[in-house]
């Protein structure tokens, strides 16, 4: 950040959705401006539905106590991310007489897409209707708030407990169903003999998501039995998911989820993309085919090799552009 930026001080409102993901988009990418910033909770009613075409400049779809939290001043920039809080977004940028400038992470339509004064769209993405115009950035992946030395600080209460494992540590990031595909228990038991046959000699690091459901997580924890350790979603302590990433000496990662194939890349080991013809979508297939060109990851084929790459961080480079547009 340059040293007329800092001695400005400018206010900066990260709007965060209540999606997880989602709103670890906004907040990855403004942590990385390495300044200071406000957390805007937005909560969404069942108007946010509506396209933002018909919503325009509003707090259409917003809840009331969301409404409460924007009030002056108003900020110098705002960093949004998904569709539904542009419209929010826009309304802000009126309040403040034009003075706040808008970062929006992800595609928000056509709709008053000049209002914004950046436009960061992964390139796995649609593309929009016309070609990308001048206020629209593309990237690789999802920007997030793991790095690796978050991930070394999560990993010193692990190291102890995971002594008596067998190396090399291969992670296995369990992502699961998708509105429009399942995540069956064949799938779960195919995907842990492969698992525990690409580590070798060496042990398996499991952790499980909401979407993996119960009865594949536990099938999971089943068949890799005594070659690891899974963690399932819901167990009791801490998720061991960035200590696991710091850990590991390999990674494999289930294709169904842009955050975790890109948080996985993040930490320059080797990564693997599990995705069985069928699994994932055209989107997601897209990602990893980038991800595999820049030879970030790899497909996974039972077979876990020693290799590197320079890390991914989308959040770093939005961060970039939005110090051009500050």
């Amino acid at each position: 950040m340059s040293d007329n930026m800092r001695v400005k001080n400018p206010i900066i409102w990260a709007l965060v959705d209540h999606r997880p993901g989602t709103a670890a988009q906004a907040l990855g990418v403004a942590t990385e401006l390495g300044l200071a910033f406000h957390e805007k909770e937005l909560r969404y009613g069942s108007l946010a539905a509506l396209p933002n075409i018909l919503k325009g400049a509003t707090l259409t779809g917003i809840s009331d106590d969301s409404r409460a939290r924007l009030t002056p001043p108003w900020p110098d920039l705002v960093i949004t991310a998904g569709r539904r809080a542009a419209p929010v977004a826009r309304w802000i940028k009126q309040q403040s007489g034009g003075v706040a400038k808008i970062a929006q992470i992800m595609n928000p339509g056509r709709a008053g897409a000049s209002e914004f004064d950046l436009i960061a769209i992964p390139n796995h993405d649609c593309k929009v209707p016309g070609g990308d115009a001048a206020n629209v950035v593309r990237f690789t992946g999802a920007p997030h708030l793991v790095n690796r030395d978050a991930c070394r600080r999560a990993s010193e209460t692990w190291t102890s407990k995971l002594a008596h494992l067998p190396k090399p540590w291969v992670a296995l990031l369990v992502g699961g169903a998708t509105n429009k595909r399942p995540f069956p228990v064949a799938l779960a038991r195919e995907l842990a003999r492969r698992a525990v046959a690409g580590a070798g000699r060496g042990s398996v690091l499991c952790t499980t998501s909401r979407r993996t459901g119960a009865e594949a997580s536990q099938i999971l924890a089943k068949d890799i039995g005594d070659r690891g350790l899974v963690f399932q979603w819901g167990d009791a302590g801490e998720n061991p998911y960035r200590a696991f990433l710091g850990l590991a000496d390999a990674i494999i990662v289930t294709g169904d989820s842009v955050s975790m194939c890109s948080e996985a890349c993040a930490m320059g080991t080797p990564v693997y993309i599990f995705a069985p013809d069928g699994m994932v979508s055209a989107k997601h297939a897209r990602l990893h085919a980038e991800l595999f060109a820049l030879t970030l990851a790899r497909p996974f084929a039972d077979r876990v090799e020693t290799w590197s790459h320079p890390p991914l961080n989308a959040a770093a480079d939005i961060a970039r552009a939005i110090e051009e547009i500050l």
